[in-house]
């Protein structure tokens, strides 16, 4: 039934919002019993392709995949196989430089906010263990950010897909303070390049300068004894992804 409902989404070019007919319906509709209904339906929401609530108003509703789902499962998919960090970068430098190029064009006041308010909060480096992380994590949504500005939306999710692993899969054997000072001095200083070469709206020096950055942070990072942690990633684990400055400034009590 579950392949009869997603035929029937696309004959009838149902998008995100639409309802799907009610519980009742649906059996009539497909000549089910109200097991292989509701089924049916619990098997699409753990796809992710409805959402379904209860009530007199509830109902299904056609919803998009989450990204975090599509990278849940991605991960867990690459839980087989055999990956290392020297693949990650090696796709990361091909895919990046034409994702920060083709994004330029597109930014908006808002994202160059965002930008800007990553590297500030990376700068000055701090000495403190878990910050120093945050602050890794942050470097990593200054690129999120050049990706959510991208109209390629294949490109954006694959770039994504490498800031994902590189976020949560990749373990260091010496945490990543230990060489702090220099590495978030360089990824400040190259993230300060881009921002100013994308304002410019010169797209062919956004591009040198991310291939010149990605290099230079791998480097980095193999001196830190990199890793790829083979591991399953839980329903639990999976929330909406907010940036360590985003995360920081809600925590800020107000004047």
């Amino acid at each position: 039934m579950v392949e009869e409902i997603k035929r029937w989404i696309v004959e009838r070019r149902l998008g995100p919002g639409d309802r799907l007919p009610k519980e009742d319906e649906l059996q009539a509709l497909f000549g089910v019993s109200k097991g292989t209904a509701r089924e049916a339906l619990k098997s699409l929401e753990v796809q992710g392709l409805v959402t379904v609530s209860t009530g007199p108003l509830g109902g299904a509703k056609i919803g998009e995949v989450p990204l975090d789902k599509a990278l849940q499962l991605l991960q867990n998919y690459l839980f087989f196989r055999k990956l290392d960090v020297a693949q990650i970068y090696a796709v990361r430098r091909l895919l990046e430089p034409e994702l920060a190029a083709g994004a330029v064009p597109h930014l908006t006041e808002k994202h160059f906010a965002a930008l800007e308010g990553s590297i500030a909060f990376c700068a000055p480096h701090s000495t403190d263990p878990q910050e120093a992380l945050a602050q890794r994590q942050e470097d990593l949504h200054f690129h999120d950010v050049l990706a959510n500005a991208n109209p390629n939306v294949l490109l954006r999710f694959m770039c994504q897909v490498i800031n994902h692993l590189l976020s949560h899969s990749v373990a260091l054997e010496q945490p990543d303070h230990v060489a702090g000072p220099k590495f978030g001095a360089a990824n400040v200083a190259a993230h300060r390049r881009l921002l100013a070469a994308a304002r410019q709206g010169d797209a062919g020096r956004v591009r040198k300068l991310m291939v010149e950055h990605i290099d230079e942070v791998e480097r980095h990072v193999l001196k830190l004894k990199p890793a790829v942690r083979r591991r399953f990633v839980l329903d639990s684990e999976m929330r909406t992804r907010v940036s360590p400055q985003r995360r920081a400034a809600s925590k800020e009590k107000p004047r």
